[in-house]
């Protein structure tokens, strides 16, 4: 009998959130506490990396601002994400694009990766 194990499992929330990977651009809807009021905020850009395991596992998502570019790491299990969509799938050949801090306009666009679905 694990303690810790238990009380991981007892704080999971166990959302059911689509599968994506570093490239791709998501929206992701996240609940915020200002006071005693709550609003969801929309947050889209690209996830740069994905890391950890299991119920640890953590995404980071880069968008630029004002020209400022601005990452946020999100836990998977954080109670406070509300959903995530999916806009574009990207086409890349690594798993941490840390290479997108340095580009700024054109050159740091992705490449759409193009889904089929089947009937």
């Amino acid at each position: 009998m694990d303690l810790i194990k238990i009380a991981e499992e007892a704080f999971a929330t166990h959302n059911e959130f689509p599968q994506f990977n570093p490239g791709d651009t998501i929206t992701v809807a996240y609940r915020i506490k200002e006071g005693n009021k709550e609003r969801i905020q929309q947050y889209r850009g690209v996830v740069i990396r994905i890391n950890g395991e299991g119920d640890k596992k953590r995404f980071t998502v880069r968008k630029v601002s004002d020209g400022i570019g601005v990452e946020r790491i999100f836990p998977m299990e954080s109670p406070f994400i509300e959903s995530i969509t999916i806009n574009k799938y990207g086409k890349v050949r690594r798993a941490k694009l840390y290479y997108l801090r340095k580009l700024t306009g054109k050159k740091a666009r992705i490449k759409e990766r193009r889904i089929v679905k089947k009937a």
